[in-house]
């Protein structure tokens, strides 16, 4: 329901038009997007959507071009911009944005998409009229100038890298559309190419930011806690006086034309673990009322465990994951069902199943059942991105940048509603037509190849663009001087954040509930935790609780694993479990009101698995398959490298996955054994957040869980300690991976426990280092240097280990640089005194994440199953903040010179070691080279 309050005070916008919530739109009890809009003299769009029960706001500015229009022989163009809209202004140095959102507890983003290029940030209240300025000075005073666009384009070009070197890189980001179009500019790459990249110049960018960057071109959308009239008076002050140029905007016109025969394509690419299948669809534009009826076709054909996607490709073995992208644009959309294969099975079983699930849909209607899970699924999602003011902000922008219609989400949401099962067949008829898909096989090329073979999938040839005209009144901006520059506001008086605070219970079977009450919004998260994880897998049976987690879901004495999906899923729920390191996890998200259904098949799952032998298996092959994808992959193999080399033989040295290896040293009596040790309720918690009270939680759980009786002894603590027989800690290895578009670099060493007392020290100094955008590392690596898309480092603390890592990926040329680059922050750190005004920013970047956490049920159910695993009691929720303000200067440092210096440090880098090998040695002396098909993450040597 709106608020009527909320409703009564927008009425104080002078100049505006209020938008009363649609009827149609309460299905559910899902509340419509409450908003205001006026329209500028120089045509800039405003909406504002008013939430005082957030600490926070929401500032989003979305443009209305996107990769559609990069002009000829310049693909890439407005992802490039995306970058340097973060440079200088007249009045902005350059990543001050970064330092008034990312250093005051918020964050900022961006994204390029066909059809726009949007910008938002989200930032404690009190900052509102900071970010409107600078948003406003992004908007009308950008500097473009070679200082900025040079170093941003390398950057670009290593993010390009970063996607091409992972498995299946090429084939989403590139071969897709590139196939999929073929007249529409949608077929080139929303990246563009490192050759169209190179190819620009000051002038191209210039010309672009002229035509296309304005305010009659955009839209500001405010969501979170304002006060309307101040709001009104400050968009007035920052906007208003930004000039309308004179010149029409260009608008990509093309219409790409119905498909007449179908096309197919069969690569051969390096780096490809698995077959991998692709078939897409043209869809109708964004706004066509066969929308809602596409959106049900897809979660019936790919949403969830029960689809018909997994129950006939994933359930049957043929595929290890198997799902369907959907596109919605302005123009011409996707449609792309596609499946990762399984382990030995061909294309050709594969794409015979999926072209006869893609006619089935057409030939006869779905059924009752499926209809109602998909759109329970789908109000489940909607009230999900009601959550946030954030969410919020995005579901509004997105309608009127692609359907011309702030209440476009509301509108779905009302015809959503209203589909048949006949409007689902329809849509099938109309448009997965066989006769007219585009089909690409990608296939694994052969031993030691570097490069694609097969057919060429390349732009075709009467794909439309247009060259770049610049516009007659260009203005060039150069930064102000240091005494002219202009500051930003002052921030206000902040607003308090409201910590919920947990309440503990405990069934007479000894199974602790923990409620942790939010009633904003009608949804209940619940977690299922327990002690006993991948930590405690016997040294040759590595993946083992991670096994038995994914099998506990995947049938019971009564139900099947398609039926205990089917269940969940019709109340709009997904069963998702785990296992981490210190244990077994169980989660689920419904409407408050499925919450005695969704547990009732929770506690059957927890208490009944039958862990069959025919899942045993189909389990093991697919988590077979996910480990020797993350062996082609060269970001995660490092870490998972990294961490076998700094723990060796101990339990935390082994995947928490497992190993094509020591997956097949695994039995079905293994898995009944380490789940029953594990999940017990005497040593399990029940974590219940969001839309309950602490009676009406020990209600539910008592009738789900009161009956659960323990059998048997309680898991115990892993025999062989964290950290064990280790002949590579403290050295530099090198995974060699030929043909590698880039080097993977991770820098680890252990620290500290969770339950510490130095623990919080130790998250500031490691947020220092390399804990965001702002931090040293990235500062360092991408900012100064466009060496890497990005850089950081991250603190694991568990309840027996810890463990920093510094990773970076980079061209396999300056895998070195960037390795020296890393050990010398990590001195430094230590070596010098820390600023205040630094470790000041730290913290809000720390203390405004865990805030933001705090906005959705999922958030809240995570940080106190994260303190219930970690050993921490749940109370810690409301002194986090505070723990983390008190931290001091010396405090942190003393960390860094003790647990985060850089001696002693192991490295792991997985790439192309003929483009850095010599160079790294002669930096860093003794490098332990290991060729790639050589590697074994089960034994402490790495082979």
């Amino acid at each position: 329901m709106s608020n009527p309050v909320r409703l009564l005070a927008a009425l104080l916008l002078a100049g505006t038009t209020l938008h009363a919530p649609p009827a149609t739109a309460q299905t559910a009890s899902i509340p419509a997007l409450a908003y205001t809009e006026r329209t500028l003299a120089n045509g800039l769009r405003v909406y504002a959507m008013r939430d005082t029960a957030s600490p926070n706001v929401s500032v989003q500015v979305w443009y209305d071009v996107g990769s559609k229009d990069d002009p000829r022989g310049r693909s890439g163009f407005a992802h490039l911009f995306e970058h340097l809209m973060f440079k200088a202004t007249r009045n902005m140095v350059p990543e001050q944005v970064d330092r008034l959102t990312e250093d005051v507890g918020g964050f900022n983003n961006a994204s390029t998409a066909d059809d726009y290029t949007n910008y938002y940030e989200t930032v404690p209240a009190n900052h509102l009229r900071r970010l409107l300025w600078a948003e406003a000075e992004r908007m009308g005073s950008l500097v473009v100038d070679d200082a900025n666009f040079k170093p941003e384009r390398d950057v670009v070009k290593e993010e390009l890298r970063t996607g091409l070197a992972r498995p299946y890189g090429r084939l989403f980001s590139h071969y897709i559309p590139m196939a999929s179009y073929q007249r529409h500019p949608y077929a080139r790459p929303g990246i563009g190419s490192i050759e169209e990249l190179d190819a620009a110049t000051i002038d191209d960018v210039r010309a672009f930011h002229a035509t296309y960057y304005r305010p009659d071109n955009a839209v500001v959308v405010v969501s979170g806690n304002f006060d309307p009239a101040e709001l009104n008076r400050w968009v007035d002050d920052y906007f208003t006086p930004i000039r309308r140029p004179a010149g029409a905007i260009p608008r990509v016109k093309v219409t790409e034309p119905a498909r007449t025969a179908a096309r197919s394509y069969t690569v051969t690419e390096p780096n490809t673990p698995l077959p991998a299948l692709v078939m897409s669809f043209l869809l109708p534009p964004a706004t066509s009322p066969d929308f809602a009826a596409l959106e049900v076709l897809q979660a019936v054909l790919a949403s969830g465990d029960s689809s018909r996607m997994n129950e006939a490709l994933v359930r049957t073995r043929l595929a290890t994951d198997a799902s369907v992208y959907i596109d919605e644009k302005q123009g011409q959309g996707l449609l792309a069902p596609y499946a990762i294969l399984a382990g030995g099975r061909t294309v050709a079983e594969v794409e015979a199943v999926l072209r006869r699930e893609l006619m089935r849909l057409a030939s006869e209607p779905v059924s009752a059942a499926e209809l109602a899970e998909a759109r329970n699924e789908l109000l489940t999602g909607a009230l999900k991105d009601r959550e946030t003011v954030e969410g919020k902000a995005e579901l509004l922008a997105n309608g009127v940048l692609l359907e011309g219609d702030p209440r476009a989400s509301d509108k779905r949401l009302a015809a959503l509603a209203k589909v048949t099962a006949a409007d689902v067949q329809r849509v099938a008829r109309r448009y997965l037509d066989l006769n007219g898909a585009v089909t690409i096989r990608y296939l694994p090329a052969a031993e030691g190849a570097t490069a694609s073979g097969g057919d060429r999938i390349a732009l075709a040839q009467g794909v439309v663009t247009s060259p770049l005209k610049a516009p007659a009144d260009i203005k060039l901006v150069t930064p102000a001087s240091d005494a002219a520059r202009v500051r930003p506001p002052e921030p206000a008086a902040a607003v308090a954040v409201r910590v919920p605070q947990p309440v503990t219970a405990k069934l007479a079977n000894g199974l602790t509930v923990i409620t942790v009450p939010r009633s904003n919004l009608p949804l209940v998260s619940a977690n299922l935790v327990s002690l006993g994880g991948s930590a405690a897998d016997p040294v040759d049976k590595a993946g083992l609780h991670a096994l038995a987690a994914t099998l506990l879901t995947k049938g019971t004495a009564t139900r099947s694993a398609t039926q205990i999906a089917a269940a969940v899923e019709a109340l709009g729920g997904q069963l998702g479990s785990g296992a981490g390191a210190e244990g077994i996890t169980l989660d689920l998200t419904v409407r408050t009101s499925e919450l005695d259904k969704a547990l009732g098949i929770m506690a059957d799952v927890a208490r009944n698995a039958a862990f069959a032998g025919d899942e045993v298996e189909r389990a093991r092959g697919q988590a077979t398959d996910e480990a020797a994808l993350a062996l082609q992959n060269p970001g995660a193999l490092s870490r998972l490298a990294v961490a076998r080399a700094l723990y060796g033989t101990g339990a935390y040295g082994a995947p928490a996955g497992g190993t094509t290896q020591s997956l097949k040293n695994i039995d079905r009596a293994d898995v009944v054994a380490a789940a029953g040790q594990s999940l017990r309720p005497d040593g399990s918690v029940l974590v219940l957040s969001g839309d309950i009270t602490p009676d009406r939680a020990r209600e539910v759980a008592e009738k789900a869980f009161g009956s659960w009786r323990a059998q048997g002894s309680a898991a115990t603590a892993a025999a062989r300690p964290a950290a064990g027989e280790a002949p590579l800690r403290g050295k530099v290895v090198v995974i060699d991976m030929p043909g590698s578009s880039q080097a993977a670099v991770a820098v680890a060493r252990d620290t500290l426990v969770r339950s510490d007392p130095r623990y919080y020290s130790t998250v500031l100094a490691n947020a220092v280092l390399g804990g965001g955008y702002s931090a040293r590392l990235n500062r360092e690596i991408r900012i100064k240097r466009g060496l890497s898309y990005g850089a950081s480092s991250s603190l694991s603390a568990s309840r027996r280990a810890g463990a920093v890592v510094a990773a970076v990926q980079t061209k396999n040329a300056t895998a070195p640089e960037v390795l020296g680059i890393i050990l010398d922050e990590m001195k430094r750190l230590g070596a010098e005194p820390i600023p205040a005004a630094e470790l000041g920013t730290r913290q809000a970047f720390i203390t405004g994440s865990f805030g933001r956490q705090l906005e959705t049920v999922d958030g809240l159910g995570d940080i106190v199953a994260g303190y219930v695993q970690s050993g921490v009691d749940p109370s810690e929720i409301g002194r986090f903040m505070q723990q983390v303000r008190e931290v001091t200067p010396g405090q942190a440092g003393e960390m860094a010179r003790t647990l985060l210096a850089p001696a002693g440090t192991t490295t792991v880098i997985v790439g192309d070691a003929k483009l850095f090998g010599d160079a790294l040695r002669k930096r860093f002396g003794e490098v332990t080279v290991i060729p790639l098909a050589q590697v074994s993450l089960d034994k402490p040597t790495l082979r």
